[in-house]
């Protein structure tokens, strides 16, 4: 149970009270995404206090995410229908093997984008290296990339690729795929089952932690949001590991839901 402060007499404190009109003018629909709301000192004229309540109960509205602070310009609603990521569905073979997009089930009809890919021969770090069973001294292939859903990052992720995926067949077309900005219907994981690795199993860890300050600028995230830290590994029939994914999500952006027979 949430335990609101109170002053003295009992009461919110009046930067609280100030908050809560104006979020439930927000959450009525009264101020829409993407609308200015009151600043400073119409706040202070409106409820006759200071400047420092009025500036507490924006930044109220700020750190619970309803609104961003864009500077010289004002505070404006940001409303944002969190992605459900069914973790069981997204994966389906039938999904990528059908030519679709893994980010088809997150994002449903409102569409994505990917932004800033960079494909790259790299030799990674140890975790890397443990992750894809590769010997010290091995190079990996990585695909590093943001997605954005309605113009907001919601996530980064840096797939490395090991190198026993395509040995032999650098010159296919499904190897070359890899390397390219485009990797065709179904993205790498049909690309590694044209290769003969395709992914038969995966295992995923996450934890919740708060973001570096990298973080926060690449997902251009509130104060105080968390980040979700995905570390998903792909492995074929026999168990051998062929792609290692890391994956940052704003843990303000995603309801996880997980189905499980009992």
């Amino acid at each position: 149970m949430n335990v609101v402060p109170t002053s003295e007499n009992g009461s919110p404190p009046v930067y609280r009270e100030i908050a809560e009109e104006l979020r439930t003018r927000i959450r009525s629909g009264r101020y829409a995404d993407g609308d200015r709301l009151p600043g400073e000192n119409t706040l202070m004229e409106r409820h006759g206090v200071a400047r420092a309540t009025a500036r507490q109960a924006l930044s109220v509205l700020i750190n619970e995410g309803l609104a961003v602070a864009v500077r010289g310009s004002g505070i404006y609603v940001r409303l944002f229908r969190p992605l459900r990521r069914h973790g069981a569905r997204r994966l389906s073979k039938e999904l990528w093997g059908g030519g679709r997009a893994i980010w088809q089930t997150d994002s449903e009809t409102r569409g994505y984008e990917v932004e800033g890919l960079v494909i790259e021969e790299v030799a990674p770090g140890a975790h890397v290296l443990r992750a894809l069973d590769l010997p010290e001294g091995s190079t990996v292939l990585r695909r590093s990339r943001r997605y954005l859903v309605d113009g907001r990052p919601v996530q980064s992720a840096v797939s490395h690729l090991s190198p026993s995926s395509w040995e032999g067949r650098e010159t296919s077309d499904a190897a070359q795929r890899l390397q390219a900005h485009d990797s065709g219907p179904g993205g790498i994981y049909a690309r590694l089952t044209d290769l003969g690795n395709g992914p038969a199993h995966f295992t995923e860890e996450i934890r919740v932690r708060m973001p570096t300050p990298e973080e926060t600028v690449e997902l251009e995230l509130f104060p105080g949001t968390p980040v979700l830290e995905v570390a998903r590994t792909a492995l074929t029939a026999d168990h051998r590991p062929v792609e290692f994914n890391e994956i940052t999500m704003d843990g303000s952006a995603y309801v996880l839901q997980y189905d499980f027979d009992a």
